[in-house]
């Protein structure tokens, strides 16, 4: 009887000391697991589906050159100053030229080059960050374009029309769970992407500009002599044509 005893005694301790090996094993895997939103092979949210990626990608002007034309028009030199606003603003790095080489317009562009460096010279951007580079299309007849181009950080999402899955009915998971199909929202990821100012902004706010403080110290002299704070408008009512309602 002792020994037969000692064995159940001995085999409850070893089950349980397995279910709290079991236990100590789930609760480890527990504090490791992360919920995830991605139930089968579609997210449920639009931005896992369709993420806005921050990459470095070309801006580029195109100048339509004659054969028979060397100079720059009116509309291009103003391009071109836009051109180099917008550098000085965005670029991450020099200005590249791609000059038309073997084309019927060959010469006239290479003239208009020099005139666009001299444009750019005036405009402040530093010599070194210009940079001529020859451009042989394939095919020499058509008359090339002058392109200058610089890289920025610029923001892009898709590719878009992607149906990985049918909308119809199907045996499929999603569709018995009523997910979102991948196409949806990319458009609408795409477009954010392409409307965004500054790509650092999906990223992290903007830090915050010094408070105005001459109207901060207009507004307090006149709440410490117990005046009115409300802005006064003297011309207010000089372009009204009519009295109604006052």
């Amino acid at each position: 009887m002792i020994l037969k005893h000692t064995m159940v005694a001995g085999r409850r301790r070893a089950h349980g000391l397995r279910l709290a090996l079991i236990t100590t094993c789930a609760l480890l895997l527990g504090g490791c697991y992360t919920p995830q939103e991605v139930i089968g092979s579609v997210a449920s949210d639009v931005r896992q589906r369709h993420p806005i990626a921050i990459k470095e990608g070309p801006r580029t002007v195109n100048l339509f050159i004659g054969d028979k034309r060397g100079t720059l028009t009116g509309s291009q030199r103003a391009e071109v100053l836009s051109f180099v606003h917008e550098w000085r603003r965005e670029a991450t790095g020099g200005i590249l030229i791609d000059v038309p080489s073997g084309t019927g317009n060959a010469a006239a562009a290479a003239n208009a080059a020099h005139e666009v460096r001299a444009i750019l010279s005036a405009a402040g951007v530093p010599p070194n960050a210009v940079e001529l580079r020859e451009n042989r299309p394939q095919n020499p007849a058509k008359l090339a374009t002058l392109r200058l181009h610089y890289p920025r950080m610029m923001a892009e999402a898709g590719p878009c029309g992607m149906w990985p899955n049918d909308l119809g009915p199907t045996h499929e998971r999603e569709h018995f769970e009523n997910r979102q199909y991948w196409n949806f929202g990319c458009a609408q990821q795409r477009n954010l992407a392409a409307m965004v100012e500054n790509p650092a902004d999906l990223v992290q706010p903007r830090s915050e500009v010094p408070a105005y403080t001459g109207r901060r110290t207009t507004v307090l002299d006149k709440y410490h002599r117990g005046e009115s704070t409300a802005t006064q408008y003297p011309d207010e009512n000089k372009g009204k044509i009519s009295t109604i309602g006052q």
